[in-house]
């Protein structure tokens, strides 16, 4: 069973997502009227890139806070290689 929970950082996704959801439509309309591969590749792009992002944030989000709700009580020494994950992850 699921949890639900909300971050800060949650309506910022949402407008992402909402913005390549527009961005898809408009490709669909494009493919449909027979818009050159070059405009089309270049809207996939901006859709792509946009997901990415959102996902880019939530994972970010969820390291920085929800994983932080579990080990946020170990010492200082214990915690190193957690806080060196969160940083390495920010590169994916």
């Amino acid at each position: 069973m699921s949890v639900s929970h909300t971050h800060q950082t949650h309506p910022e996704i949402v407008k992402r997502l909402k913005r390549a959801e527009g961005h898809l439509r408009s490709v669909i309309g494009m493919i449909e009227t027979g818009r050159s591969c070059l405009d089309l590749a270049q809207q996939l792009h901006a859709v792509e890139k946009s997901i990415g992002q959102a996902k880019k944030t939530l994972i970010q989000d969820h390291l920085d806070h929800c994983l932080d709700d579990v080990v946020g009580s170990l010492p200082r020494e214990r915690r190193r290689s957690v806080d060196e994950f969160k940083q390495i992850a920010k590169y994916l």
